[in-house]
């Protein structure tokens, strides 16, 4: 008897794109292929690929050569931001594969697989929200999708080329879809999205993610508040308003933690960015008052270092004003020249060896950053902490540190929310012990 048609995923690039995965995945599977998580026993293999720098491009055709030696007679699908900006050349790096572009992704729910119609290569997102849904994930802390695309246009970034324009999911939908999750057994879930300044700009009354996310506080909070809780994903330094203030000081489900996409902390720099539209000042000053709401809270950032035209002046500037935050990490990436943006074809280019050095500079700062956050984290009474491993049995906190616990917990499993007290930092990782309530909340 010939077994059920098997599939394989691999993801690359964001939570939005781990997202979608987990759809195509549920997809599949309720249409009656199995998932192999041996990609050699794969029928189907998918690569749902990045494009956001260069090194993505390298990782999307290493990762499709190593799957293909693995599973030779497999079909090739390749989706996502890559496919959508360079179809003709991955066509011929991978004769015979199916490439679907990003604006096509959601063609992959319907089986069988209709054929894809070539298309340009900037060829925008459907003017409605993607018809991705999920209700499960396929891993411990869940991600939700609000948004997608963007047109606010840095000057460094090809996602605009890759997701087309910002469209919004509706509230009612968001909040649906949580309340799944949360049913299924998920304490976690990550309001995700390409650009959350730009939600709800599409949609009726014109929301924005604060207007988000104190709908859902009520909509969920009585019956999960102290069970389950929301993490948001990155957000625009001009979100950081007044209203988040009141948003963030009343929610009963928003975790103590945010992720700022700073980028440079230099106001030129940030100019040929095309990210003028806030001040490095503005930014002090608003997280300042936030934690007269927030005592302790996990502080993350995004940095682009040797941006074209970065002086060592500009990026004394950034250092300087890095160390002055409450960074308990910090993703920093020394600058990738992406085709068709603006800035690849900007003069005075940084020389590579130039960006590797400010972006270790920039990454030892987050270290001690770290380091301070942790000390912290250490004193307090009691943490909750989302199970993710269970040999040693660790998980994230709700100020997103790495949790490891000392003892081991009879009754533990992945996807628990458990009370732990604080008993030492390893390292970069806070040791935990099971507090007298460390039951799956």
């Amino acid at each position: 008897m010939k077994h059920p048609e098997r599939f394989h995923i691999a993801t690359l690039g964001c939570k939005i794109n781990q997202y979608e995965s987990q759809s195509i995945r549920e997809a599949w599977i309720a249409a009656g292929r199995e998932e192999a998580e041996d990609p050699a026993l794969a029928d189907v293999i998918v690569v749902n690929s990045c494009a956001v720098t260069a090194h993505a491009i390298r990782d999307l055709r290493h990762e499709a050569r190593r799957l293909m030696r693995l599973a030779p007679d497999a079909e090739l699908v390749i989706t996502g931001c890559a496919a959508q900006v360079m179809a003709d050349e991955l066509a011929k790096d991978f004769e015979g594969a199916r490439i679907v572009p990003q604006a096509r992704k959601t063609d992959l729910l319907i089986l069988p697989m209709a054929p894809v119609a070539p298309q340009p290569e900037d060829t925008p997102a459907p003017r409605r929200f993607p018809e991705f849904s999920i209700s499960g994930y396929n891993r411990v802390r869940a991600v939700v999708k609000v948004q997608d695309g963007c047109t606010h246009r840095c000057t460094y970034c090809i996602i605009p080329h890759t997701r087309g324009a910002s469209i919004s999911r509706p509230m009612a939908d968001i909040a649906a879809e949580i309340r799944r999750l949360f049913d299924a057994g998920w304490h976690e879930v990550t309001l995700s999205g390409i650009n959350l300044a730009q939600y709800g700009t599409d949609l009726d009354g014109a929301p924005n993610f604060w207007d988000l996310l104190a709908h859902l506080d009520a909509d969920l909070a009585a019956d999960w508040a102290g069970r389950a809780r929301l993490r948001i994903s990155s957000l625009d330094p001009g979100q950081l308003t007044d209203q988040a203030l009141d948003v963030l000081g009343a929610s009963r489900m928003a975790c103590p933690h945010l992720h700022v996409s700073l980028q440079s902390l230099a106001p030129a720099v940030l100019r040929r960015m095309g990210r003028g539209h806030y001040a490095p000042e503005q930014v002090a000053n608003w997280l300042e008052r936030l934690g007269r709401i927030w005592p302790l809270f996990g502080l993350g950032a995004d940095f682009i270092t040797g941006f074209p035209g970065e002086t060592d002046e500009d990026f004394a500037q950034t250092l300087a004003a890095c160390e002055a935050l409450p960074l308990s990490y910090a993703h920093v990436f020394p600058y990738s020249r992406r085709p068709g943006t603006p800035a690849a074809r900007y003069p005075e280019q940084v020389a590579h060896k130039v960006k590797k050095h400010r972006a270790t500079l920039l990454r030892a700062v987050a270290e001690r950053g770290k380091t301070t956050f942790l000390g912290r984290l250490a004193a307090q009474p009691a943490l909750d902490v989302v199970v993710e491993g269970l040999s040693p049995i660790r998980g994230v906190c709700q100020h997103y540190a790495d949790c490891r616990f000392d003892t081991p917990i009879a009754q533990a499993k992945r996807r628990m929310m458990l009370r732990a007290t604080p008993v030492r930092v390893d390292g970069t990782t806070l040791v935990v012990a099971p507090a007298a309530d460390a039951h799956d909340r």
